[in-house]
This record gives C-alpha cells, sequence and structure tokens, in this order.
C-alpha cells in the first residue's frame, strides 16, 4: 500500500465514524485501525506501509506508546534480572503447577536456573529521573545506556545495539493515528479522528530523550510454563503526549 492509498483509506475510516475494537485491552486500538487498514499483523522490526512506521493512540489515553522493543545485553540478563528484581507472579499457583508437572513427566530439568523461579515476574519502568520500586535506574554515558542498580547486575544496551534497532523503526517517517475511545474491554469503540505525519527522529535525539527522562524503559519479563525466562516486549517508551518532541518535522494530514 502506497501512502495515497492509505491516506485514502484513513480518511473513509474517519467518515465511518464509531468502529467496536478488535481486541479487547490497550492493544486494542492498534489492532482495529490495522485490520481497517488492511495492514497484516506482525512482530517483525521495520515499517508498517511503504516507508512509514503506523502509531495510534486514545487522545485521552495514558498508556506508554512504544518507540521500539529491545531485550537488554548481554545475553541471558534477563533470567539474571528476573531472579535478582522479581516480584511473585500475578498467578504463582498456575506457574508452579505447570513447571512441576512438567518435572514429573520429564520435560524439564530440575536446574539452578528453573527451580524456584518460576513465580517470579518483572513488570515495571525505568527511567533516569529516579531510582524505581525495585531499584533500577538507566544512565546515559556516551551513547550507551546502562541500567544501574545496587545489587551488581550488568544490564545495559550497547550504541550499536541500539542505533540497529532505532534505524529499523526510525529511519522513515510515522504517521501518529489519535482516536476518541468510549466504552471498555471488548466493548470498548473508537473513531478516528486526527492524524499526523512525524520525521526527523534521530538516534542523538532519542539518546537524548531518555537522559531528559522522557524516553523511559518499560521491563515486562516472566517466564515460560517451563520456568525458562520469557521477555514479552521489554522495550523504550513514550507517554502519548510527549511522542511529537521525539520529531523535529510535525505535518498533520487529518485534522
Amino acid at each position: 500500500m502506497d501512502y495515497p492509498e492509505f491516506l485514502g483509506k484513513l480518511t473513509a475510516i474517519r467518515a465511518s465514524g464509531w468502529v467496536k475494537t478488535h481486541r479487547p485491552g490497550d492493544a486494542g486500538i492498534g489492532k482495529t485501525l490495522e485490520d481497517l487498514l488492511g495492514i497484516a499483523e506482525n512482530n517483525v522490526p521495520g515499517p508498517d506501509f511503504e516507508l512509514h512506521e503506523l502509531k495510534s493512540g486514545r487522545k485521552k489515553g495514558t498508556s506508554m506508546l512504544t518507540l521500539f522493543s529491545r531485550t537488554p545485553q548481554p545475553k541471558g540478563v534477563i533470567g539474571v534480572m528476573v531472579a535478582a528484581f522479581g516480584y511473585p507472579s500475578r498467578k504463582p499457583e498456575t506457574a508452579l503447577a505447570t513447571h512441576r508437572q512438567s518435572q514429573l513427566n520429564g520435560e524439564v530439568g530440575q536446574t539452578d536456573a528453573t527451580m524456584g523461579r518460576s513465580d517470579l515476574e518483572l513488570h515495571v519502568t525505568a527511567d533516569t529521573l529516579r531510582t524505581n520500586s525495585v531499584g533500577l535506574k538507566l544512565e546515559v554515558v556516551g551513547q550507551r545506556v546502562s541500567i544501574q542498580n545496587s545489587k551488581g547486575v550488568t544490564a545495559y544496551y550497547s550504541p550499536d545495539y541500539l542505533r540497529e534497532a532505532f534505524q529499523r523503526k526510525y529511519g522513515h517517517a510515522l504517521v501518529y493515528v489519535l482516536a476518541e475511545n468510549r466504552g471498555a474491554g471488548a466493548a470498548e469503540e473508537f473513531w478516528f479522528q486526527d492524524a499526523t505525519l512525524l520525521s526527523g527522529f534521530s538516534f542523538e535525539g532519542f539518546l537524548h530523550l531518555v537522559e531528559q527522562g522522557v524516553v523511559k524503559l518499560d521491563i515486562r519479563v516472566g517466564h515460560f510454563p517451563d520456568g525458562r525466562p520469557h521477555d514479552h516486549g521489554t522495550g523504550f517508551r513514550v507517554f502519548p503526549r510527549d511522542l511529537p518532541r521525539c520529531f523535529q518535522s510535525i505535518t498533520p494530514i487529518l485534522t
């Protein structure tokens, strides 16, 4: 789909008014818009159509928007982090029961890496402004972003690792679509009304916003049923009100 076709579809979506969410929860708005535009859902980094990234948000929403997702370095550190800073899972009985049954079935070994840890998760946000509730704080030195802590866990994002992830998502323009919403859960409805073309987001600008605490790191780590740690969406995020601050050029395309 090229840009003129996208803009024509978006104009028609606005004219159609309220539409029921295609998926309950925070992710419902993005899923609904993609379906209406005919964009297939995927988790592959890169533009959503032609050379454009697509993001959507509720006009009065408070949930952070994902700039890009990336697991911290070095390899395997998420397991160390959830063991050191994790807290009991919201559903510990289910996780432990599944893990123990897997052990009885001989599907997993009783190793130090899995025993007694499948009941932990770590869902926290870290920034450079203050140490969070589990003792994590971001620090930018040069172009390296480190996750500082008092337990001696080494976790970081090297410049090349960060730059590669950033360029995949922002080596092109971003279309940001805002919607009014009403209702909740499976009954939520959206009216996609405004859209803005954002461009000129540099890697250096990204690092500067991390330093300012505008861009934050949302850490989302749990466990697979067999006890192995599972990063299910750790990434750099920003509040909707701050997204335009990430870009040098802001052009309304649907008002």
